[in-house]
């Protein structure tokens, strides 16, 4: 009788404890998936979160032939309504947000300091999975119906802010390089300046087949007529990119060149401090840059000088914003006297 007593304690001695440490263990593991859980929502929700800075982050929507599309406006603080600042018009690259875009370009910060206003379309994941921008698709003219609902959000970004007309440029990266050539190409008197990030430049692709292809370098775009229409272009591209090869930077220049009856000059290497260095070449049409392309050393499918810590980012290559931003700035008028001294300091960043 008492062993089975014995026994019958020790039992239930053992159970007591493998319920406990069940418990504990379903305990953590709940805290463990709950802590898994809510990275998981941070990180989706950081896709979206504003970026940081003083300025306003004001969001809108846009109706064009290629449905509708959302956008987000950055206003540094203080812009009066009678005021008429210029547009950085931003396209993001695949598998990027209008958000995170911002954040790894920095553009806003240098908005906020030489006061001009930027533009953030942002693709919709339901007219492409991957959140590319469909600048190849010209067969089924659903790249020409795209453009077209990007011009409808510029021409509302100028309807409803303070955006100088004359003073809009469009800029991108990857496929949003690739959508602000198209754009620039087909309706080239509405902007002053485009460049191009790691893209493709147009008639390189009409479907998706072919834009593989391209962006391998294995098609590259076909011999165009000098017309004088297009705006000045830069061209910004890592010589090391795997995914969308160096030779696609090299060709839109030599095509935009041709378009705009501009001469190559001769290269120069430029490099700031520690910073990747890169080949400048300038295309001049009566002394005057039609295009410069910027070929950096060691740079993969990334913005150059972008955000530590983000996607498609490079924070050791030359600053590729400022880059553009001098650009632009060198195609207005009202601060074209001092354009050429600042160029020179951008380029040596």
């Amino acid at each position: 009788m008492s062993t089975r007593v014995r026994k019958s304690s020790f039992a239930r001695a053992m159970q007591r404890a493998a319920t406990s440490m069940t418990r504990s263990a379903f305990k953590a593991g709940a805290k463990a998936a709950g802590k898994a859980v809510t990275r998981t929502v941070d990180a989706m929700a950081a896709q979206y979160r504003p970026p940081p800075g003083s300025g306003d982050w004001i969001a809108g929507q846009a109706m064009g032939p290629g449905g509708l599309r959302r956008y987000f406006l950055f206003r540094p603080v203080g812009v009066r309504n009678d005021e008429r600042l210029p547009l950085v018009v931003m396209l993001h690259g695949c598998g990027q947000t209008a958000a995170v875009f911002a954040r790894s370009t920095r553009m806003n910060r240098l908005a906020t300091r030489e006061r001009f206003m930027v533009l953030y379309p942002e693709q919709d994941v339901t007219h492409n999975p991957q959140g590319c921008w469909n600048w190849y698709d010209t067969r089924n003219y659903h790249a020409d119906a795209e453009a077209a609902t990007l011009m409808a959000a510029i021409d509302q970004a100028c309807l409803l802010y303070p955006v100088d007309r004359d003073a809009v440029a469009v800029a991108g990266l990857s496929a949003g390089a690739s959508m602000a050539a198209l754009l620039a190409v087909s309706y080239p008197q509405r902007f002053c300046a485009v460049a191009m990030h790691s893209g493709v430049p147009p008639g390189s692709a009409r479907s998706a087949a072919g834009a593989l292809a391209a962006m391998h370098g294995r098609r590259l775009p076909a011999e165009v007529a000098q017309d004088g229409k297009r705006p000045p272009l830069l061209v910004i591209h890592g010589r090391d990119d795997a995914v969308v090869s160096a030779r696609n930077g090299q060709a839109a220049a030599a095509q935009w060149a041709t378009a705009l009856g501009a001469a190559q000059g001769e290269s120069r290497i430029v490099q700031r401090g520690t910073r990747k260095a890169m080949t400048v070449t300038d295309f001049r049409r009566s002394r005057r840059v039609c295009v410069r392309l910027c070929e950096v050393d060691r740079l993969s499918h990334a913005w150059s000088g972008g955000a530590a810590g983000q996607m498609f980012s490079d924070e050791k290559g030359p600053d590729a914003s400022s880059l553009i931003w001098r650009f632009v700035a060198a195609q207005l008028p009202k601060v074209a006297a001092a354009a050429p001294a600042t160029l020179v300091r951008t380029l040596r960043r």
